[in-house]
């Protein structure tokens, strides 16, 4: 691969490689019917990656993987990729992000699927950038709300569009939450329980009740779920600092900036990746010789 406005993306790890293969597998079993009945074996083309919409660029790495993968599958000849834009990049209808050349039925088998993995992660980064420019000076954090198996190429989406990573997964950190405190029996008793970890302990609540109970029994930071612009208020005024109150669930676009007002600096929002529409892009061939 070649890059043209930064280094190339890191190597791809061995379960996004895996990943990728059961995609290709899915979307041609036993090939490409079309491709193998229409294009001839020796065809070649160069192709435009084009933004359609206005968006945040994301998953260069995956998406030139997709390819390079068909590649080394067909064995027809490589597939070079210059990248017009880098990751993070905000781009334009109708801007060229890539130019793609190689064997015809390779570029056309990969395709789809490289299509579908770098317009939804672009997706994602581009409705990150949007709620971090409406939450500043807040922190926008995403959530473990990903789509199975795609938890650390979203989670890049989300830091490549200015994003802030909360943890990958619940063996990174102690987050108490409503079902733990019903089993363990309350607040109190859960956090007492946590706290033998060593570790910080985070704690759900959803009242001013049980954030006196949380600090009270020693809980290092507080999520405040699905609370008001005025229930934000009154937690900061008994926390005393803003960083260790994290607001969660109900936060919109139009919303976050309201939240902002009464004093949130740590905003976490599942819908970063779990309801991100696709990024429109399009992969047309320009030239193609036989």
């Amino acid at each position: 691969m070649v890059a043209t406005l930064s280094a190339p993306p890191a190597p791809i790890p061995a379960e996004i490689a895996a990943l990728i293969q059961t995609a290709l597998d899915e979307d041609a079993p036993s090939g490409d019917l079309t491709s193998d009945l229409v294009v001839p074996a020796d065809a070649r083309c160069t192709a435009e990656l084009r933004a359609k919409a206005t968006g945040v660029l994301s998953g260069r790495g995956v998406a030139t993987e997709v390819f390079q993968a068909v590649a080394r599958q067909d064995a027809a000849g490589p597939v070079e990729i210059v990248w017009k834009a880098q990751d993070g990049a905000r781009v334009a209808p109708g801007e060229v992000l890539a130019v793609v050349r190689g064997p015809a039925r390779t570029v056309l088998r990969a395709e789809r699927v490289a299509l579908n993995l770098l317009s939804h992660l672009s997706g994602v980064a581009t409705l990150t950038s949007a709620f971090v420019e409406a939450a500043a000076p807040a922190r926008v954090l995403c959530t473990r709300k990903t789509t199975p198996g795609l938890r650390n190429l979203e989670r890049e989406a989300v830091a490549a569009a200015g994003g802030t990573l909360h943890r990958a997964s619940l063996s990174d950190a102690v987050l108490v939450k409503d079902n733990h405190l019903r089993v363990a029996g309350g607040v109190a008793e859960a956090v007492r329980r946590a706290r033998l970890g060593g570790v910080p302990v985070e704690v759900e609540v959803e009242t001013l009740e049980q954030l006196d109970e949380a600090l009270a029994s020693g809980a290092d930071r507080i999520l405040l779920d699905n609370p008001t612009p005025e229930l934000v208020g009154l937690a900061l005024q008994r926390i005393g600092d803003a960083e260790r109150l994290e607001i969660s669930g109900g936060v919109a676009l139009d919303t976050v900036g309201e939240f902002v007002r009464a004093g949130a600096r740590v905003v976490s929002v599942g819908r970063l990746t779990h309801s991100a529409p696709a990024l429109d892009l399009s992969l047309e061939i320009v030239d193609a010789s036989e």
